[in-house]
């Protein structure tokens, strides 16, 4: 795929308006682009950034026609768009990645038919469309296993653990009787994801490994580099580099892998889009993931994805204000630890978030001090 560099000056629009495209349009001003979000919120935490904010529905095509009119090319940092959203905007303006990636990565079924078909390995699985289909998926994969609503799980959410039959038939009830996947329940010692960019001319740049550790099914903190075996972290690097080149894809992807007890490195899921591990990089990187979606989309020369220096990231979720504000003069007297606070609009409502971001001799060094930072917002 080839196509004529987009330059700053350009106005490059976003579906979507959460943190992720906060961070995005950060990056997309400081290289000289404007950016114009599309949401179904108003006064987005990236609207506030961009130049131009349209709040309609995904599903008003004529309001999505009318914004990919106005821009140069169109990226997204939710992948829960409607398809028909974006075969409106290819037949106006390019979307980087393409419909095709979206389209894949958007459910869960499509996504691991995908990646059984290209030789990827994954959790053993079996898909499932009705009440029948679901007692053969899960007597097929085995108890304990995890069903997971097809389409819009987040964080957990649509994730049911069942460890006998007498369940599935509740589980089926309290999913909406939605399409779903069984997956087989996994052992885990350990999560990681690779943030990877391919470009225009199919160049590919991929971080170091982040290491991920999540509380209540939410991501938590992260480290790189993340504490894997070379030859597993040579395995993640070729299993990312394949799922690019056989999408075609143009843009930022991140593969989230299961690292289990028996050393056994499977793919959980694909995102297609900067990944929240990645918000590290906003600081500790010579290039972040946002620029690096911002060069990839216009397609310019993908930058160095090189991490200097051991880091840790950690997040701040709305339960910290849950006593009033932080103590935000205790955590900015750590000097050497970033902060960045933002609200949070896509899935659930619009709250309060953020993130520390610190770099050390090594990644314990990085980690003590971000959850240090943290601890003294209670303080």
């Amino acid at each position: 795929m080839t196509g004529k560099p987009i330059g700053p000056g350009a106005a490059l629009g976003v579906l979507g308006g959460s943190q992720l495209v906060r961070m995005f349009a950060i990056a997309a001003r400081r290289m000289g682009y404007r950016v114009h979000t599309f949401a179904p919120e108003e006064d987005t935490p990236a609207g506030q950034l961009a130049d131009i904010e349209i709040t309609a529905p995904y599903d008003d095509l004529d309001a999505i026609r009318t914004f990919a009119r106005g821009v140069d090319v169109v990226t997204f940092q939710y992948e829960n768009v409607p398809p028909e959203a974006v075969d409106a905007i290819e037949a106006v303006t390019p979307v980087r990645p393409s419909g095709v990636a979206l389209h894949t990565a958007h459910q869960r079924v499509r996504e691991k038919m995908f990646l059984a078909d290209h030789g990827v390995p994954t959790a053993a699985f079996a898909p499932a469309a009705s009440l029948d289909e679901l007692w053969d998926a899960v007597a097929r994969v085995g108890t304990p296993a995890i069903i997971k609503t097809a389409a819009f799980g987040y964080d957990g959410e649509g994730h049911h653990k069942v460890t006998t039959p007498a369940a599935i038939e509740h589980i089926w009830t309290t999913i909406g009787h939605q399409e779903a996947v069984v997956e087989k329940f996994i052992s885990l010692q350990s999560e990681m994801a690779i943030v990877a960019a391919r470009g225009l001319d199919g160049q590919i740049v991929e971080y170091s490994p982040f290491e991920n550790r999540h509380r209540n099914h939410v991501l938590d903190v992260t480290t790189v580099p993340a504490a894997v075996a070379p030859e597993m972290q040579t395995q993640a690097s070729d299993i990312t580099r394949t799922i690019l080149e056989e999408l075609q894809y143009v843009g930022v992807l991140s593969v989230e892998f299961f690292v289990t007890t028996d050393n056994e490195l499977l793919v959980n899921e694909l995102v297609p889009r900067p990944h929240n591990s990645g918000h590290l990089t906003f600081d500790a990187a010579v290039t972040s993931q946002f620029e690096q979606q911002v060069r990839a989309v216009c397609g310019l020369p993908l930058g160095s994805p090189e991490i200097p220096r051991p880091a840790a990231m950690a997040n701040l979720l709305g339960d910290l204000w849950a006593e009033g504000e932080p103590n935000w003069a205790a955590a900015c007297r750590f000097a050497d630890v970033k902060l960045h606070l933002y609200g949070k609009t896509e899935p659930q409502p619009l709250r309060k978030m953020g993130h520390l971001t610190a770099v050390g001799r090594t990644v314990d060094e990085a980690l003590d001090r971000v959850i240090a930072a943290r601890d003294a917002l209670l303080i």
